[in-house]
């Protein structure tokens, strides 16, 4: 894999051959334009790492194409060159986003200098981000079962690989985080990772939101915009809930993983595509493709290397380690003293199905960290959300609703009567059972039914 994707900007022919031959020597990927308008063009259709742009260009300048560049969706870092600069026209254009300024007669060693440290700026940009988003505590994959032990051995296997991925699991299970490890663990990690969430974009969008558009390409498009394979070029492209898209873009994804190239509306030729594809689904694919819902040789494609997730109730071990984790985690992010749990808030934790799995968890722990006083959580504060909660309901259930029928009100009602119970003896269903009066089996029906999870 190169170093990094360099275009240069400069009318003389000369300047860019001999920065074209300078750069690649040093392991770079070149390309050059001999005018503004050519080198946006470039920008359009490419992932490009840094811009070394000449001031002075015919028709537009080079700081109107500096402006444009900056204002891209995606922008590149941007080095100007000229030889007739200016401290004036060094400061704009460093207040316009450039990286850096170099003069010609151009020195060599300043040139890739100047380079390494653009793109080593632009690495720290992109590696804050990415640990802005680890130290949210999504990264880790936190477990000592056997199903946890062999799905690190199944992510170490798996990237290595270049093939499709498709993860299986319920919801909270932690399919983007798995993702995002395979492409950590990936020769692709010094390459961007792009998530789509296929149910959050709307049918008749999905299809610009992977593969992009040109301005003029419809009445609204008013600008490029770069679509999501375009953006994981050479990198890792996860689609979540892959089993939510429409036939229509089934069938573009599926020509885009089979020919290894993609078409963006309104262009004339399609573009390639190098970056590895792993999806995930809450639901069975295969029952599906039996519907007619989903095409059967998309869903061969995708379904090269299955890897599937157990839910949190498969591996009650993990939990009091994923609590540790938690307390510590949030109580750093919101600068508290860090708290333990005792004991028996632990067995209710084990005892709980977890519907939402890891992400229940998680949110459960946030909230207790939040707003728990006392250096230990035990079993009193368990009922601490469900009373404010329940409250909350009880004044503002009769304020401008219109679903308030005697059914609505009486399942709203034991919806929490039940889970005040619950949580009271610590998702213990035996004592629950007693103290409703009711079988276990009835209880279980109506945790089912009702809906009631640890924070009703």
């Amino acid at each position: 894999m190169t170093k990094g994707n360099i275009l240069i900007i400069d009318d003389e022919a000369s300047i860019c051959s001999s920065l074209k031959g300078i750069l690649e020597d040093e392991g770079f990927l070149v390309k050059t334009a001999g005018s503004g308008e050519q080198g946006l063009e470039l920008l359009k259709n490419q992932n490009v790492d840094l811009v070394l742009l000449d001031i002075w260009l015919p028709k537009a300048s080079g700081i109107e194409i500096l402006k444009t560049i900056k204002s891209m969706e995606e922008s590149p870092q941007v080095v100007m060159i000229s030889g007739h600069g200016t401290i004036e026209t060094a400061v704009t254009a460093t207040k316009l986003g450039a990286h850096d300024f170099l003069e010609k007669p151009l020195s060599l060693e300043k040139v890739i200098l100047t380079v390494r440290n653009a793109l080593r700026q632009k690495k720290l940009e992109e590696e804050n981000l990415l640990l802005r988003e680890r130290q949210r505590g999504r990264y880790y994959l936190i477990g000592e079962s056997p199903s946890i032990q062999r799905l690190r051995k199944e992510i170490e296997m798996v990237a290595v690989s270049g093939g499709t991925v498709l993860i299986y699991g319920e919801n909270g299970t932690g399919k983007e985080l798995v993702a995002r490890l395979i492409h950590q663990k990936s020769q692709r990690r010094e390459k961007r990772f792009v998530e789509v969430n296929c149910s959050a974009v709307p049918d008749e969008l999905m299809e610009m939101e992977l593969f992009g558009y040109l301005k003029g390409a419809f009445p609204q498009a008013t600008r490029d915009k770069k679509g999501k394979f375009l953006l994981a070029h050479e990198g890792s492209l996860f689609l979540d809930e892959v089993g939510d898209l429409s036939p229509k873009t089934q069938a573009g994804l599926l020509r885009a993983i089979s020919e290894r190239s993609f078409e963006p509306l309104g262009a004339v030729a399609p573009l390639p595509f190098e970056g590895r594809v792993m999806a995930a689904t809450s639901k069975s694919l295969r029952d599906l493709v039996a519907k007619g819902r989903f095409r059967e040789d998309l869903f061969f494609k995708l379904n090269l290397i299955p890897l599937t997730l157990p839910p949190l109730r498969e591996r009650p071990e993990d939990i009091p380690l994923l609590i540790d984790h938690f307390l510590e985690h949030f109580a750093a992010e919101y600068g508290k003293k860090p708290k333990t749990m005792s004991p028996e808030a632990v067995d209710a934790f084990l005892r709980y199905v977890w519907p939402g799995n890891v992400s229940e968890l998680m949110n459960v722990i946030e909230r207790f960290v939040i707003m728990v006083p006392d250096d230990v959580i035990d079993s009193s504060h368990l009922t601490l959300l469900v009373e404010t909660r329940e409250l909350e309901y009880f004044s503002g259930f009769f304020e401008g609703r219109e679903d308030r029928t005697l059914d609505k009100a009486r399942d709203h009602f034991e919806r929490r009567y039940i889970h005040g119970v619950l949580m009271k003896n610590g998702w213990d269903i035996a004592r629950s059972a007693s103290d409703l009066n009711i079988d276990e089996a009835k209880l279980r029906e109506k945790i089912k039914t009702l809906n009631i999870t640890f924070v009703s």
